[in-house]
């Protein structure tokens, strides 16, 4: 039976579900669209669908982005809550029913709203969450923000919304000990420390703006050999005359100027000497800048903590639409989360099986295209 739940927490045996949505009947009244992008000619607009491959049409059915090249814009609130001292899962579906080429497929989770309609990039927002790319480049987003700027990851985490027509499902795990964890499908690609991996505080150490590098340091490793002289016999001439060469018998100096002997290679060029190089025995290494404490570092224990979620949207541009999203849940009971999961192996297997037969019937119809252009091929060749 689909579900929906999006204006009160929902508390479960071992934990609450602040929020679910599986886009069932009367979903347009949970959800308010965005007018952002209204004025200009760009706001893309939403449709209830399963998209092309479904287990169970009703059951499968989501969200999709309709058009091409828009800005498209999509929330629902709920009650508002703060995750402090417990888990946080936020976990949802996207299928590519097409390669978006440039555009994103992330969710925004954040503060309440005062008016939705207006709900677009300018809106403040606490976490950013799942694939985005653009040409080569490619990433699944992971944001947080702090004071009030939003920080990205240090290194990018995988990109893994490939494959179009199939469904991945995204999962990050957030914890009161300043770690996040993020799934796609099932399987891990990110654990680590909001800490270490995000720039949310300011460093330790600074280096030490009092101290200068000493007027003898040497910080070249290599040196000029001073014992290596050029050879007497060296030869750096490239071209030379050529002495063989005799003015022609017919050659008239006041007719044709005063004749000149060509220039040719020279066989002995040997090409621009240049002094050996050799380690310096007055190295020091690359001089740095001694580290001190940061006046400025304020250590924070509470990184992972928001006083307020009130709503979960999707801000996004795409060159390419037809993106379905589905399954959307925030909660602090991975059983919950589990039973999406679940959900999407159930559809997963249908989708892998029926882009597979796709995939096969195409390759079928390429190979007889082929075999076709052969016969034809060896008929023009009896005709001749």
């Amino acid at each position: 039976m689909r579900r929906a739940l999006c204006l009160g927490a929902l508390a479960t045996a071992s934990g609450t579900v602040y929020f679910s949505e599986t886009f069932g009947d009367g979903w347009e009244s949970r959800w308010t669209s965005s007018e952002w992008k209204k004025s200009d000619g760009t706001q893309g607009t939403w449709t209830a669908t399963a998209g092309k491959w479904f287990a169970d049409a009703k059951e499968d059915q989501g969200i999709q982005t309709v058009e091409d090249s828009r800005f498209f814009g999509l929330s629902a609130g709920f009650d508002s809550f703060s995750n402090a001292g417990k888990d946080l899962i936020i976990q949802y579906q996207a299928k590519y029913e097409k390669d978006i080429e440039c555009g994103g497929g992330y969710v925004k989770i954040g503060p309440k709203l005062s008016d939705p309609t207006t709900f677009g990039d300018p809106t403040p927002y606490n976490i950013m969450f799942g694939p985005d790319k653009c040409g080569y480049t490619k990433r699944t987003h992971l944001i947080f923000n702090y004071k009030g700027k939003n920080v990205l990851k240090k290194s990018d985490l995988a990109y893994k919304q490939e494959g179009e027509g199939t469904s991945h499902v995204y999962r990050l795990l957030l914890k009161p000990d300043n770690t996040a964890h993020v799934e796609i499908d099932g399987e891990k690609i990110y654990e680590g420390s909001l800490k270490e991996d995000w720039e949310l505080l300011a460093p330790k150490e600074i280096k030490d703006p009092e101290d200068k590098k000493p007027s003898d340091w040497v910080d070249d490793s290599m040196m000029d050999d001073p014992d290596d002289k050029k050879p007497e016999n060296w030869v750096e001439e490239k071209r030379i005359v050529d002495e063989k060469a005799k003015k022609p018998d017919d050659w008239d100096d006041e007719e044709d100027g005063e004749w000149e002997a060509p220039m040719i290679d020279n066989p002995e060029y040997k090409g621009e000497w240049t002094v050996k190089r050799i380690s310096n025995p007055a190295y020091k290494g690359v001089w740095e800048a001694k580290k001190i404490a940061n006046p400025e570092f304020v250590d924070d224990d509470t990184l992972y903590k928001y006083d307020d979620f009130g709503f979960i949207g999707f801000d996004l541009w795409q060159v390419k639409g037809n993106t379905i999203f589905d399954n959307v849940i925030i909660t602090d009971d991975v059983a919950e989360a589990d039973k999406f999961l679940q959900k999407w192996k159930t559809l997963s297997d249908v989708e892998k099986a029926k882009k597979k037969e796709e995939d096969d019937a195409k390759a079928e119809e390429a190979k007889k295209a082929a075999d076709s252009k052969d016969d034809d091929d060896d008929d023009d060749a009896e005709e001749e």
